[in-house]
Formats: C-alpha cells, structure tokens, sequence
C-alpha cells in the first residue's frame, strides 16, 4: 500500500512476516494501517516483525496502533518485534515509555 507519504509492504520469510512501515504513521493512515495489520495479527504461528527503518514520523493514533498489536500479539501468545527504529522515532518511544514493549514483545 501507499500513499503521497505512507508506505506499507510485506514479505513472508521462513515462519516471519515482516511489516515495513514508511514515511509518515499517522491519523490520515491509521484506517489503512489497521486493515493491513488485522490479519497478520491472527497468525499467531508466525513472528509478526515490524521494520521501521523508513519511517519519518509517527504521532499519537500510530503509537496506538503499535500498543493494540503488542496487546493482541500478547493475548495470542504469538511473537512480536520491532526492529531498525530510527533514532528520532526511538526517542519519543523511550520518552512515551513503551519501548520496552516493543524489544521483542512475545
């Protein structure tokens, strides 16, 4: 999926899917966010991985959505990373305090 500023793509590797999550995370996208991740949340069989190393910013609504995957993947028992965070993005998540949630959340 994409957008002027929102990029969204997935690839399935050995027992993997990795999510890549570009440009910009926020309001305007979080409809489209939720109906790409929905399913992926599901297969709690696969390690679900978020790869954030093109995104450029990331507000409040996207924030929310990474805590409800970590919620649902928690729920599933199913694992959960998020991986090449950019510096700018893992400030405000250590200053949000959920970066602890998202090293490895399973």
């Amino acid at each position: 999926m994409v957008s002027n500023k929102f990029t969204l793509h997935t690839e399935n590797r050995e027992g993997q899917t990795i999510v890549f999550v570009g440009g910009e995370f926020d309001l305007e996208v979080a409809t489209q966010m939720r109906a790409a991740m929905e399913p992926l949340i599901e297969l709690s069989d696969r390690r679900l991985t978020l790869n954030l190393r093109d995104l450029k910013y990331i507000d409040s609504t996207g924030i929310g959505i990474l805590i409800s995957v970590v919620k649902a993947r928690h729920a599933r028992n199913a694992p959960f990373d998020v991986e090449h965070v950019p510096t700018h993005i893992r400030k405000l998540f250590d200053m949000t305090g959920i970066t602890p949630f998202l090293a490895k959340a399973e």
